[in-house]
């Protein structure tokens, strides 16, 4: 066992409420600490997950990477703040990935993979994703110009994951993991709809049927599925809400990989599942917040 780095986004929070924090969880203690409490006012509190809380997380030596809606945030490993970039085609970002010199961001507003140039610290790549006709299409952009995708948040993307043979991206509405070769996009694999983190995993696909309350793990040849936990009602707080869109139980979002045959997968209200694929047992619970609200959005390991 290992300790995870994990944000968390506070779903119907109110202005001057906490909207979500940065936690490290021991997974052979058990033991969960909040680092950073993200209540910042200055954000838009429309809907559910809007602006609210932080999101995907990665790193680069020495510096931790956390994007948030429309601002990737850099901190040092003490959680002190060393600097924030922001780009007019980032909005509604999920996850981050870093890749050889690049930190690739979803930005699921305008339906596009931004890159962050980590020597120079800027926004120096855009790609749009649109579907026609059945066919997806890879547009590359200038994220410094204008002329740029328009904000539309057709396919929800919310996952980018980088390896030596492409850039693999997904989202709610894409129907199908994709692979970008920096030249062309095509299906890597079919996926249900409403899924989040799906990447590829040994010789298959694993990701967070959120729609269906699982995590699923699918190869040419099986493929299993890993129910979301839920716990008791009467334990949870903040259970008066009237909108199940807003904040539910076993919502699952965030997936990290902890060795060739183990997984690790959040949910609401913020729980980590450590999945075992080998023996397909779910090995380990932890819970970080008993709020229906706070759902785990970004998962990974913790280097430091």
């Amino acid at each position: 066992m290992t300790t995870l780095i994990a944000t968390s986004v506070v779903r119907g929070s109110h202005q001057g409420e906490s909207h979500g924090g940065v936690y490290l969880v021991d997974l052979a203690r058990e033991h969960t600490t909040q680092v950073l409490d993200w209540n910042r006012g200055d954000i838009d509190w429309q809907g559910r997950g809007w602006d609210r809380g932080l999101r995907g997380i990665d790193f680069d030596d020495d510096r931790v990477y956390i994007g948030a809606s429309d601002e990737l945030f850099c901190f040092s490993p003490q959680f002190e703040r060393i600097g924030s970039f922001g780009n007019p085609y980032l909005k509604h970002c999920h996850e981050i990935c870093r890749h050889e010199r690049r930190l690739y961001l979803t930005s699921t507003g305008f339906d596009a993979i931004l890159g962050f140039d980590l020597d120079r610290e800027r926004f120096s790549f855009g790609l749009h994703i649109s579907a026609e006709g059945g066919e997806f299409r890879a547009t590359p952009f200038d994220p410094n110009a204008a002329g740029g995708p328009p904000f539309r948040n057709t396919l929800h993307l919310n996952s980018v994951v980088c390896t030596a043979r492409g850039m693999y991206i997904s989202g709610m509405r894409t129907g199908a993991l994709l692979v970008y070769d920096g030249y062309s996009l095509g299906a890597a694999a079919s996926l249900p709809q409403g899924v989040h983190n799906a990447r590829p995993f040994g010789t298959g696909i694993v990701f967070n049927d959120t729609r269906a309350d699982c995590v699923r793990y699918v190869t040419p040849e099986h493929q299993c599925a890993f129910p979301v936990p839920r716990h008791a009602p009467e334990s949870l707080t903040h259970t008066d809400l009237d909108d199940t869109r807003i904040a539910r139980q076993a919502f699952g979002r965030g997936l990290c990989t902890l060795s060739a045959g183990t997984i690790a997968a959040g949910s609401s209200p913020s729980t980590i599942a450590v999945h075992d694929l080998t023996r397909l047992q779910t090995v380990k619970l932890v819970m970080l917040s008993r709020d229906l609200r706070n759902a785990i959005h970004g998962l990974e390991v913790w280097p430091f």
